[in-house]
């Protein structure tokens, strides 16, 4: 297990003050040029336009668990039920409906191929009760992780040869090979495609006890691994190899996900929860954002 250094103090803005249940899934929009976050139990997809602050708010009719861009425009919804497609007209349809009673989606992440990589997790947390699975743009479904208790942050190396992920309970951040199935359905170790096949399973770093819980993650574009600590009250960046060289100390306990986002993708944005808190914090449940934090990569639309 990593050892901790001491904390590093950064300057936080707040982008949006707000009240959210459980804030979450930050992803930056390259083409409208503006941050997406939802709120999964207040089921509303936020966005933030930090030129001028406009921010926007869409309900949905079920709690929505991740809200990523698509190529055509749009949005890809991973909700309760099942992965669904906003289109630029605001017409929602279903591309894969499943819905398990008791289950609920959790974070996604889009694939340097296009796909979403998608959660699930239990309302009662039970032990082995989520999934992740992999959605191709014709609607194809593929679980590549069934015995998952808390599906949480998912994130690739900048090369698309190592795929990052978080099972919240198991205190880990873990790492595994990415490798492409070709037509002939060989298996070959990806090149910058995020293929859909992982394998190889090992432990980037632990977080010690009484550091609270890896939650959302994001890699920069020097392969670092960002990841948010519920309970933890902080943002930790560890290197590609296991080596913890950064905290962000922040005043909320539940700190949930990060992205890099803004023009030039050097703005750090942070969100935060106020789910199950007798006396939440003030800032508890709103965006936060760490300017000139790091330099991040482009994160791809979904294909479909």
């Amino acid at each position: 297990m990593t050892a901790p250094r001491p904390a590093h103090r950064a300057a936080y803005d707040v982008a949006v003050p707000a009240q959210a249940l459980l804030g979450e899934g930050p992803t930056w929009d390259p083409v409208a040029r503006r941050l997406l976050w939802i709120d999964i139990l207040g089921s509303r997809v936020h966005t933030y336009d930090p030129s001028d602050g406009r921010r926007t708010l869409r309900r949905t009719e079920q709690h929505v668990g991740a809200a990523k861009p698509r190529a055509g425009g749009g949005l890809v919804l991973n909700l309760r039920d099942g992965v669904g497609l906003l289109d630029p007209d605001d017409t929602f349809r279903w591309l894969h409906r499943e819905p398990v009673p008791g289950r609920r989606a959790n974070d996604a992440a889009v694939a340097p191929d296009g796909s979403l990589w998608a959660g699930t997790m239990r309302y009662d947390e039970a032990a082995g009760g989520g999934t992740l699975s992999r959605y191709a743009g014709d609607g194809a479904a593929e679980v590549l992780l069934d015995d998952v208790t808390v599906s949480n942050g998912t994130g690739w190396s900048p090369d698309g040869r190592l795929m990052y992920y978080v099972d919240t309970p198991t205190r880990r951040i873990d790492v595994f090979d990415v490798f492409d199935v070709r037509a002939d359905g060989q298996t070959g170790q990806t090149g910058q495609t995020g293929g859909g096949r992982i394998a190889g399973r090992r432990p980037l770093a632990g977080i010690e006890e009484g550091a609270g819980f890896p939650d959302g993650l994001c890699v920069d574009a020097d392969g670092c691994v960002w990841v948010a600590l519920w309970d933890g009250g902080a943002v930790r960046r560890y290197t590609p190899a296991g080596e913890l060289d950064r905290v962000i100390t922040l005043p909320v306990p539940r700190v949930t996900a990060c992205a890099f986002g803004g023009p030039d993708l050097t703005d750090l944005y942070i969100t935060t929860a106020r789910v199950g808190l007798t006396a939440p914090h003030p800032l508890a449940g709103s965006l936060l954002v760490v300017p000139d934090a790091g330099r991040g990569v482009a994160q791809p639309a979904f294909a479909g």
